[in-house]
């Protein structure tokens, strides 16, 4: 309970576990990425800015089903491990897909939906609130199930927002803990990167221990 207490407000926790995927998964050069603010992450020497922001579809089910799953454990699969985790630390988010830890709910539960949080964040970096980088990414932590059919979708929504803004964002980086898709928005290609369990176990305690 003292360990939770002590990382309670550490909402920082996503930002770190966005840098660290970022950096295994898709590019080295995002080892630089300080957690900062406006946007999370940057690295000013080279140019990068990213956001980090989180999204669940308006949806009452997908509430509920966030609502139930932080009531217990009875209704998990999870190893006597991975309980010890989200106990300890009171994040679910890399130990198992369908587990939110006490933590962490209070960041999902205040999250906008996909599309409305991707609008908002387009307008916010077109306006100048980010300020000015060479590179912008958007690094999207999704409680959605997201798939190749979804993503064109998606992607086209986005890009359809920024196409008279003078500031862009580059790439969207859709996180959803057993993959990320890497959304390249100026062409509308985009590349799923599989993470396996080993690797999340990783992120999940490199962002914890940071």
């Amino acid at each position: 309970m003292n360990e939770l207490k002590k990382i309670k407000y550490d909402t920082l926790f996503f930002e770190r576990y966005a840098r660290i995927s970022l950096t295994d998964l898709v590019d080295k050069r995002f080892t630089g990425l300080k957690n900062l603010d406006r946007p999370d992450l940057q690295d000013n020497e080279r140019g990068i800015g990213i956001e980090v922001t989180r999204a669940i579809r308006e949806n009452k089910q997908v509430a509920h089903a966030l609502i139930n799953i932080i009531a217990g454990r009875s209704v998990l699969n999870i190893s006597e491990e991975e309980w010890i985790d989200v106990t300890n630390y009171g994040y679910g988010y890399g130990v198992h897909q369908d587990l939110i830890g006490i933590i962490e709910y209070e960041f999902w539960a205040v999250a906008l939906p996909l599309k409305r949080n991707i609008e908002n964040k387009v307008n916010k970096v077109a306006n100048g609130f980010y300020g000015d980088y060479q590179e912008f990414g958007l690094y999207i932590f999704s409680k959605d199930s997201l798939n190749d059919i979804d993503l064109p979708e998606i992607i086209k929504f986005t890009m359809d927002l920024q196409k008279d803004k003078n500031r862009q964002y580059d790439t969207m980086y859709i996180s959803q803990i057993h993959e990320m898709f890497v959304c390249d928005l100026l062409t509308g290609a985009f590349k799923q990167i599989n993470i396996n369990k080993a690797q999340r176990q990783k992120f999940y305690r490199e962002a914890i221990n940071a």
